[in-house]
Protein backbone atom coordinates (compact mmCIF):
# COMPACT_ATOMS: atom_id res chain seq x y z
CA UNK A 1 0.00 0.00 0.00
CA UNK A 2 2.78 2.29 0.56
CA UNK A 3 4.31 2.02 -2.44
CA UNK A 4 0.85 2.96 -4.48
CA UNK A 5 0.82 5.85 -2.14
CA UNK A 6 4.24 6.89 -2.90
CA UNK A 7 3.47 6.77 -6.47
CA UNK A 8 0.70 8.76 -5.90
CA UNK A 9 2.33 11.50 -4.22
CA UNK A 10 5.17 11.40 -6.55
CA UNK A 11 2.91 12.10 -9.44
CA UNK A 12 0.89 14.93 -8.06
CA UNK A 13 4.43 16.50 -7.11
CA UNK A 14 5.42 16.55 -10.63
CA UNK A 15 2.36 18.03 -11.60
CA UNK A 16 2.40 20.51 -9.06
CA UNK A 17 6.31 20.75 -10.61
CA UNK A 18 4.94 20.80 -13.92
CA UNK A 19 2.47 23.75 -13.38
CA UNK A 20 5.27 26.04 -11.10
CA UNK A 21 6.43 27.42 -14.44
CA UNK A 22 3.30 28.92 -15.60
CA UNK A 23 2.40 30.79 -12.33
CA UNK A 24 6.07 32.08 -12.58
CA UNK A 25 5.08 33.14 -15.99
CA UNK A 26 2.33 34.80 -15.25
CA UNK A 27 4.49 36.60 -12.65
CA UNK A 28 6.72 37.62 -14.75
CA UNK A 29 6.31 41.58 -15.78
CA UNK A 30 7.71 40.76 -19.18
CA UNK A 31 5.04 38.70 -19.49
CA UNK A 32 2.28 40.30 -17.87
CA UNK A 33 3.09 43.09 -20.37
CA UNK A 34 3.81 40.85 -23.41
CA UNK A 35 0.39 39.23 -23.06
CA UNK A 36 -1.72 42.64 -22.45
CA UNK A 37 -0.16 44.60 -25.26
CA UNK A 38 -1.35 41.06 -27.67
CA UNK A 39 -4.83 41.89 -25.89
CA UNK A 40 -4.87 45.36 -26.51
CA UNK A 41 -3.90 44.79 -30.29
CA UNK A 42 -6.80 41.74 -30.36
CA UNK A 43 -9.48 44.34 -28.73
CA UNK A 44 -8.01 47.51 -30.87
CA UNK A 45 -8.65 44.94 -34.30
CA UNK A 46 -11.59 44.11 -33.00
CA UNK A 47 -12.96 47.80 -32.37
CA UNK A 48 -11.77 48.84 -35.38
CA UNK A 49 -13.44 45.98 -37.55
CA UNK A 50 -17.17 46.58 -35.22
CA UNK A 51 -16.63 50.31 -36.79
CA UNK A 52 -16.41 49.47 -40.41
CA UNK A 53 -19.44 46.95 -39.75
CA UNK A 54 -21.49 50.43 -38.02
CA UNK A 55 -20.00 52.57 -41.17
CA UNK A 56 -21.72 49.70 -43.67
CA UNK A 57 -24.38 49.70 -41.84
CA UNK A 58 -24.68 53.06 -42.00
CA UNK A 59 -24.48 54.24 -45.59
CA UNK A 60 -26.29 50.93 -46.62
CA UNK A 61 -29.43 52.43 -44.55
CA UNK A 62 -28.70 56.08 -45.96
CA UNK A 63 -29.17 54.42 -49.77
CA UNK A 64 -31.95 52.24 -48.22
CA UNK A 65 -33.64 55.81 -47.09
CA UNK A 66 -32.93 58.12 -50.10
CA UNK A 67 -34.08 55.10 -52.56
CA UNK A 68 -37.51 55.31 -50.48
CA UNK A 69 -38.00 58.99 -50.14
CA UNK A 70 -37.18 58.94 -54.11
CA UNK A 71 -40.36 56.44 -54.48
CA UNK A 72 -42.44 58.40 -52.28
CA UNK A 73 -41.80 61.36 -53.73
CA UNK A 74 -42.57 59.95 -57.65
CA UNK A 75 -46.18 58.35 -55.54
CA UNK A 76 -46.84 62.00 -54.23
CA UNK A 77 -46.39 63.56 -58.12
CA UNK A 78 -48.23 61.12 -59.62
CA UNK A 79 -51.00 61.72 -56.90
CA UNK A 80 -50.93 65.59 -57.52
CA UNK A 81 -50.82 64.69 -61.57
CA UNK A 82 -53.94 62.67 -61.02
CA UNK A 83 -55.89 65.05 -58.74
CA UNK A 84 -54.83 67.84 -61.04
CA UNK A 85 -56.34 66.38 -64.51
CA UNK A 86 -59.79 65.06 -62.28
CA UNK A 87 -60.14 68.70 -61.39
CA UNK A 88 -59.04 69.99 -65.18
CA UNK A 89 -61.94 67.20 -66.57
CA UNK A 90 -64.39 68.34 -63.99
CA UNK A 91 -64.44 72.10 -64.57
Amino acid sequence: MSLKRDVLVASRVKERLGKKPVMDRQKDPMWRLAHLENQMAKLSELVREHAEDVDRLVRIVAEDRDVIRRQLLRKHQEQVRARKHRRASNA
